[in-house]
């Protein structure tokens, strides 16, 4: 493997199609402002990189990123690339991974609008997140010790586990299937609406609307705070423990409350979903 070391790049291209390099205390920068610097390569390993520029990291495969730094400068820098780590960097451009494979991400910062988008095997742990429709459309999705902020989180995500996990967001878990919450906090508004298949395992819920129009909703000894108009149109087999502000019109299956319940509204004929106060 041939190491580069100690040196900056600011040109077009300017590691295009290499392999097997190493690079290390690298600066991606300067006034040429050159795109695409390791476009169409393979076999990488990045340690204390600066990436600076647009569009690094492009139809790769096997990259290495560690101790290293991707600025907003840094637009779109992980794009149809395969078998990457991440570890101990700092991911900080709008749309930073998007239609990429087999991405292992751990101890990492992420700031980046739209990150994540139509990805698959991901798997991340010990993250900090923040952005707008994260991961969208993305499927086998493994991530634990995850704390995430943001509006529209998971929608339209495919066989996905969170545990321990702790998120702040709005509209997460859109139109999601096969997907499992473990331990976890999920607070924001109208979660999970038109999911499929979505198990919430010793979870709490925080926020208005929550878990409407949801088809087999499972949850297990979950808490809900703040949840007026829950499970409206939802297929649902729920065990809550604590209180609950309100349930509407959830259309099957059952919904025990070891708790109590503010208020029942039931004024649609097709609602036949047995709710237990305990």
């Amino acid at each position: 493997m041939r190491v580069i070391k100690d040196c900056s790049f600011d040109e077009e291209r300017a590691l295009y199609g290499e392999h097997d390099i190493k690079l290390i205390n690298v600066s991606f920068s300067g006034k040429a402002d050159g795109e695409s610097a390791l476009k169409e390569a393979s076999d990488i390993e990045c340690e204390n990189v600066l990436f600076n520029l647009r569009y690094p990291l492009w139809h790769d495969s096997n990259v290495v990123i560690k101790n290293s730094t991707m600025t907003e400068n840094c637009r779109a820098a992980l794009w149809y690339t395969d078998n990457v780590e991440i570890t101990k960097s700092h991911l900080n451009g709008i749309k930073a991974l998007r239609e990429c494979s087999n991405v292992r991400i751990k101890d990492t910062s992420i700031v980046s609008p739209e990150f994540g988008w139509r990805s698959s095997s991901i798997s991340a742990e010990n993250v900090k997140a923040e952005g707008e429709y994260f991961m969208f459309e993305s499927r086998k999705l493994d991530f634990r010790n995850i704390e995430f902020k943001g509006k529209y989180s998971f929608q339209y995500i495919e066989d996905a586990r969170f545990e321990n996990c702790r998120f702040d967001t709005k509209d997460a878990f859109w139109h999601s299937k096969n997907t499992t919450v473990i331990n976890s906090v999920i607070k924001g508004e109208y979660l999970a609406w038109y999911s499929e298949n979505l198990t919430l395992i010793d979870c709490k819920i925080i926020g208005t609307q929550p878990l409407c129009y949801a088809r087999n909703l499972k949850m297990v000894n979950c808490t809900m705070t703040d949840t007026d108009l829950s499970f409206e149109k939802s297929d649902v087999d729920a065990s809550i423990t604590g209180d609950i502000l309100s349930i509407k019109n959830p259309k099957s299956g059952k919904i025990t409350v070891k708790g109590k319940i503010g208020s029942i509204i039931l004024d649609d004929d097709n609602s036949k979903g047995e709710i237990i106060e305990i």
